[in-house]
């Protein structure tokens, strides 16, 4: 949900307060009412009906109703997606209710169809008649030639084979023996057209058939025709057959059918032909006109229809929403009520109770609704408010697991924390401008971008567009502290405080730097740029950095659980988790930071690693050089006791302490029984209370020697993972470093305008590809690996269920 402001609301740390209600709706305006709350969007309803099927609920009917219409509505959709129209993006309203819409797309259905069967009886009219005029005209070039061929042809096989009177014998052999030498041959003919590849099938069925007594010819025609039947282009091919004898037409006709090939009359005489050319023509441009007609009448009315189709659409989802929410209320016993129960927050009581007055009001409904807030111990779902700069944010959160009701809000430490830990590892200022002026775009078009269908990636980028953004302004702040723009430094705040160690030197690479004046104001000095220094320099800052950075995060996560205890009033996670927790992580991470600092501030040579180390494996020894303050021999042996008395601390009172408080409530609760035995109706046997599950001390010990031994080992392997924030900044900076060196000075120093503009090119697409798309990638994956795993661990459980009210808004959505 969205209040519409650009800013988060950072006073929302824990979820909204959430009650059950219970709603009494008189039936004549329940639809109305239901209808209202979809607008409102701020009430969950609960499934009443779970044990009845979907046939057996109360409005089945005109669920079912509301399903024929949606296909209806496709129906209507495929037709114009046919013609490769698109439903307006501007529908209108034309105040039409449920029932005229229902009568009309009925009507528009049947009309559609209507004139679907139409065209297509038409088009295939017209197709035969196509085919048909070729075969006049293909048919006229060579059927003289080809019935002269023809009778040549038959005589040739009757005078081979006289004498063979037998059945099997050519069928023309036994007309002419019937008649006289002398009497001229007559032969039957079939003209058409078959598919170009049954071509050879056709001709080797025909000879096998007739044992050769027929004569084919076939020509190709060019260019594909459309077949009557199927409404393919196929390409075919025009035969002529000549025949003689009833059988072997027959046969012919046979052939014919199976292999789909098309028979068309065609006359001797070339005088009928061409009229029976000029006949066809004249139909085919009858038939093309009142196609053209039909077309244009369908066109229309298709366009008609989509000026108000995504209007119905939604029209009928929203009826079809009313009418599954309607279901799932039970009806009261006196069959004039409807009941339903469903969760709504605190805040939206007021709203909720004027919803149902208007509907009460528009309906002319005699009785009132009711709203009733009910008691119960179940856990409600969990209702952050956001806005379109905070629902990204927290739907990072969400994707880990959603808040359990009223379990403090990570998302609102995760505006800042997540942009900065990504900037950390992408600290360069012009890759920063580069990333904020691309999302400064979709920020900009986000009216426009939101109206419109993008693709996954698109849509991905644009749905975080104010991350991004913010992960860009923090990229900038830490690239001017890294001092790096496309890896050059620049004197932005004031002269460098250090130079050559010779007055006469150039080649600060190899003879070092000495300070000569004050220190560089805010971030890395420009000159450590390029010396032998900077790497070692570099590497030893950012390192430590990350280390600060990692156990300020996790003390901050560690705390939050100290305010979850609180809230829930969970004294045992306080004392037993919280405490033990917080000393032990700053007894060894939180004095390395304090190590960090001081060395510092100091400027000490002091060894750290050594330092750490002895004091695990020799806590009594003297620290020698490496001692930063007084009396830090003392304070190390305390840290370490303290470290070492933390770990029994989480692990053992916890479990005997749930094992008391089990046992003292239940023996409560059997008092209680015993008092109400004499009145048993004063014993509710809803209640939870009364469920003795049986208390299992060793799965509760269990379950708390695994979580110590995962904060323990996580201790150290959670502040080494913060690590990677100095790797990826190091391979960000060289990898600029390279890109810049190895391709952009490298080009310009060939004095050559081609070999510089390749390489700038190159440059372009290295920086474009490499750092802006893949390297943000990988640090905004890093950055959201420290996020889930190594912050919200400490206090996050995430095992709650998000508010999904009824709204007709995600309608809309999805239509959009």
């Amino acid at each position: 949900m969205g209040d519409g402001g650009c800013f988060p609301r950072m006073d929302l740390l824990r979820s909204e307060p959430m009650q059950l209600a219970q709603l009494i709706i008189p039936i004549e305006s329940a639809h109305r009412a239901v209808s209202y709350l979809g607008d409102l969007g701020l009430f969950q309803f609960k499934d009443l009906n779970a044990d009845k099927s979907p046939f057996q609920r109360t409005y089945a009917v005109q669920m079912k109703r509301c399903g024929e219409m949606a296909r209806k509505l496709r129906f209507l959709k495929e037709q114009m997606k046919k013609d490769g129209l698109l439903p307006s993006t501007s529908s209108y309203s034309d105040n039409i209710d449920m029932n005229r819409l229902e009568a009309k797309l009925g009507e528009l259905e049947m009309e559609l169809i209507e004139i679907n069967t139409n065209n297509e009886k038409l088009q295939s009219t017209y197709a035969e008649l196509l085919e048909y005029k070729i075969v006049l005209q293909k048919a006229g070039e060579f059927f003289p030639i080809a019935q002269r061929t023809a009778i040549v042809h038959q005589r040739e096989l009757e005078a081979h084979h006289i004498g063979e009177g037998s059945i099997d014998s050519p069928l023309l052999l036994e007309q002419e023996m019937m008649t006289e030498p002398s009497k001229q041959v007559k032969l039957g003919s079939f003209t058409g057209l078959l598919p170009r590849e049954k071509s050879i099938a056709f001709e080797r069925i025909l000879f096998r058939s007739t044992r050769g007594n027929v004569f084919l010819k076939q020509a190709p025609i060019e260019d594909p025709v459309v077949d009557p039947i199927s409404g393919d282009n196929v390409e075919k091919n025009v035969f002529v057959i000549f025949y003689s004898g009833e059988r072997a037409k027959n046969k012919i006709v046979k052939i014919c059918e199976a292999l789909r090939a098309n028979r068309y009359p065609v006359a001797d005489d070339l005088t009928k032909q061409y009229e029976m050319i000029r006949e066809v023509s004249g139909r085919l441009s009858d038939l093309k006109t009142t196609i053209d007609v039909g077309m244009l009448h369908r066109e229309n009315m298709l366009r008609t229809i989509g000026c108000q189709l995504e209007f119905w659409n939604i029209m009928v989802k929203k009826e079809k929403y009313i009418y599954h929410v309607l279901n799932m209320l039970s009806i009261d016993v006196t069959k004039k009520c409807l009941v339903a129960e469903g969760w709504c927050p605190v805040f939206a009581t007021n709203q909720i109770q004027k919803a149902l007055q208007q509907a009460t009001l528009h309906c002319n409904s005699q009785v009132g609704a009711i709203f009733h807030v009910l008691h119960t111990k179940e856990s409600p779902p969990t209702y952050f408010r956001t806005n379109k700069f905070t629902i990204a944010f927290q739907e990072i959160v969400d994707a880990y697991g959603v808040a359990k009701y009223q379990e403090a809000n990570p998302a609102v430490f995760t505006i800042i924390t997540f942009p900065f830990l990504f900037a950390v590892m992408f600290g360069d200022w012009g890759h920063g401008i580069c990333l904020f002026l691309a999302t400064l775009y979709f920020i900009m078009q986000e009216r426009k971008l939101s109206r419109q269908k993008l693709g996954d990636i698109t849509e991905m980028i644009f749905g975080g567009r104010y991350v991004i953004m913010m992960m860009a302004l923090f990229s900038i702040f830490t690239g001017l502290i890294y001092n790096e723009f496309f890896s050059v430094t620049f004197e932005l705040f004031g002269p460098s405080a250090y130079g050559c160690r010779d007055l006469s030197c150039r080649d600060t690479t190899t003879s070092g730097l000495v300070k000569v004046g004050p220190t560089y104001p805010f971030g890395v000095d420009p000159k450590w740029h390029g010396t032998r220094s900077e790497l070692p320099f570099l590497n030893s800052l950012k390192m430590k950095m990350s280390i600060l950075l990692g156990v300020s995060q996790m003390n901050l996560g560690i705390m939050l659980s100290y305010f979850n205890a609180k809230f829930f009033k969970n004294n045992l996670n306080t004392w037993y988790q919280f405490v033990p927790q917080m000393i032990f992580l700053n007894s060894l991470f939180g004095y390395l930071s304090l190590l960090i600092i001081i060395k510092w501030c100091t400027g000490s040579q002091a060894d750290l690693y050594h330092i750490m180390i002895y004091m695990f494996l020799s806590p009594t020894n003297d620290l020698g050089e490496n001692q930063l303050f007084m009396g830090q021999k003392f304070l190390q042996v305390i840290l370490l006791l303290l470290a070492v008395v933390a770990v029994p601390w989480m692990l053992f009172p916890k479990p005997f302490l749930l094992k008391k408080q089990h046992e003292e409530r239940h023996q409560g609760q059997s008092y209680a029984l015993l008092q109400n035995i004499d009145d048993p109706l004063e014993v509710d046997p809803h209640d939870d209370s009364h469920d003795h599950k049986e208390f299992e001390f060793g799965e509760v010990f269990v379950h708390q020697l695994i979580h110590t031994i995962e904060f323990v080992l996580g201790a150290v392997s959670n502040t080494a993972s913060y690590l990677r924030l100095w790797a990826l900044s190091l391979a960000h900076s060289k990898l600029s470093s390279v890109f810049y060196d190895k391709v952009l000075l490298l080009a310009w120093g060939f004095n050559n305008t081609i070999i510089l503009i390749v390489g700038l090119v190159v440059f372009v697409c290295a920086t474009v590809g490499v750092l802006l798309v893949m390297e943000t990638l990988s640090a905004f994956l890093h950055a959201l690996r420290l996020h889930w795993v190594e912050f919200q661990n400490k206090f996050y459980e995430g095992d709650g269920y998000k508010f999904c009210p009824f709204s007709f808004t995600t309608i809309q959505d999805e239509e959009e």
